[in-house]
């Protein structure tokens, strides 16, 4: 099988990776543009002031800018700035302003733009007095922006976690934490439940990172969700801005790892800031509200999947159709062992750490067996199957269906929530429970 993670060809903003640009003027000297360089690297430089500046060539611009969001406006804006089209970029970026009056690391791009006019600028954020912890938080944002839109997925490659969401399941949200991004994908019901790249957007994370542990950690947490709520402007602070969309965390499987916590929600931004910087938030996803607006429509209460990831693996679409039909015929050999009577074979998809209910596998493979022995016959029927991979640490798929039982001596219908591990060469449930 082949995990990629995908790096795709793009334009080159400003040197995302680090590489130092240099522009030749028209007298023959040059500037350097250096990198925008990941957050624990060297931070950007902007042209140098020359004595003598020449006049910059300028080409005619739109007076509007897409409403798409910002990220490809930004691209544009660095990509002028690289071309040492400075008056460019000031009109971009005025615009930008224009479309998003209280957007703060547009303001800070203006304000360095003006400032290069007349002194050497060799950093984002040369203003004196200006304060490094707000300069850090909007440069980190801008390399999360731009980073992000210049490696946007690919067609044919889908995320590793999506392996099969219900017929009824309209869209999915997948985070990736190390990007600052939340990506959404729709169930392509007509392409055999194919998850389909819709769009993407920039959002915030905790304070200090992903994979929550406990209560009050300032970290967002990693694991397979769904949304539980629809809050309303109305019902909340501002803090919250256009709304918000509680998720079940902390969900089984956290519980069973001793994870605490509450309160983690997707949620806009206040009204008098556009984006906050990537890890600003005390666990939530945070996105703007314009971007919350544009998803809202999209999210089903009890129903869409929202899995956070540390980073994002991805499946090429041959290997995800092997991966979740492989999953499908484990699941359906389960179902069909149960129905045979056979407690063995039934009891060997079962792991030896399995724990559910306060029974451990011992006592449950003593009550089933116990049952068993009273059944002249067992029908099993599931639907509605959704099947997504934990992006932890350890590999787990997250199996939910609705379950229909029926026996000579009971019937009982129930929606079901397994948690699978990969163990001794194979997969195993090690908890099952009501969802």
């Amino acid at each position: 099988m082949r995990l990629r993670r995908i790096i795709l060809p793009g334009v080159a903003l400003l040197a995302v990776l680090g590489i130092a640009f240099f522009m030749q003027h028209d007298d023959g000297s040059h500037a350097s543009v250096a990198s925008f360089a990941p957050p624990d690297q060297s931070p950007p430089v902007w042209p140098t002031h020359q004595e003598n500046p020449q006049p910059q060539a300028s080409t005619p611009l739109p007076a509007t800018v897409s409403d798409s969001g910002p990220d490809a406006q930004l691209a544009r804006i660095f990509a002028e700035i690289e071309a040492n089209r400075l008056g460019n970029a000031l009109q971009l970026t005025e615009n930008l302003i224009q479309q998003h009056p209280n957007y703060r690391l547009a303001y800070l791009i203006k304000g360095d733009l003006l400032l290069a006019r007349t002194q050497p600028i060799r950093t984002m954020g040369a203003a004196a007095g200006a304060p490094s912890e707000r300069v850090d938080d909007l440069r980190a944002e801008a390399i999360a922006r731009l980073r992000a839109y210049r490696d946007r997925p690919q067609e044919k490659f889908v995320p590793r976690y999506l392996l099969q969401m219900r017929p009824d399941q309209r869209y999915a949200v997948v985070v990736d934490s190390a990007r600052s991004r939340l990506y959404l994908y729709q169930n392509d019901v007509a392409n055999g439940g194919r998850p389909r790249f819709v769009a993407d957007y920039y959002i915030t994370q905790g304070k200090l990172g992903a994979d929550k542990l406990s209560e009050g950690d300032k970290k967002t947490p990693i694991g397979v969700y769904h949304v539980t709520a629809d809050l309303s402007r109305q019902k909340l602070p501002d803090l919250y801005g256009n709304g918000a969309f509680p998720i079940n965390y902390p969900n089984e499987w956290d519980r069973r790892q001793g994870r605490s916590g509450s309160g983690i929600w997707l949620h806009g931004t206040p009204s008098d800031t556009f984006a906050r910087p990537p890890r600003a938030s005390d666990g939530c996803v945070v996105l703007t509200n314009q971007d919350l607006d544009a998803i809202r429509n999209n999210l089903q209460v009890g129903l869409t999947p929202v899995i956070i990831s540390p980073q994002i693996e991805w499946l090429s679409l041959d290997d995800w159709t092997r991966e979740r039909d492989e999953l499908n015929r484990t699941i359906d050999s389960w179902r069909t062992d149960w129905a045979s009577r056979d407690v063995e074979r039934y009891l060997s998809h079962y792991s030896r750490r399995f724990n559910a209910n306060g029974q451990d596998f011992a006592q449950f493979a003593a009550q089933k067996r116990q049952v068993n022995n009273g059944k002249e016959w067992i029908k099993v029927d599931l639907a509605n199957l959704s099947v997504f991979r934990n992006p932890g640490k350890e590999d787990i798929l997250v199996v939910t269906f609705d379950q229909d039982y029926r026996s000579n001596n009971l019937n009982n219908r129930m929606k079901k929530r397994q948690y699978w591990i990969h163990e001794d060469g194979g997969w195993k449930i090690i908890y099952e429970g009501a969802a």
